[in-house]
């Protein structure tokens, strides 16, 4: 499953790092998973949005038996 995830992340990641953030991976438990914004993500206002929105979005819709992605610090 982790692998499935990372495939996804994979394709958001040059967007995020075309303006000077980045996504890593964590982890992936029973359906959550845990990603840490890097770079200009990790400050950013907008980063929730971009989190929900755009990484959390692109991942269910691709493996739906992901539940929800959530950051950590």
């Amino acid at each position: 499953m982790k692998e499935k995830v990372q495939k996804v992340i994979d394709k958001i990641r040059p967007s995020l790092q075309a303006d000077g953030g980045d996504v890593e991976l964590i982890d992936v438990v029973d359906g959550i998973v845990t990603v840490k914004l890097q770079g200009a993500c990790a400050g950013c206002p907008m980063s929730q949005m971009t989190l929900k929105n755009g990484i959390e979005r692109l991942v269910m819709q691709e493996i739906p038996e992901i539940k929800a992605v959530e950051k950590v610090d």
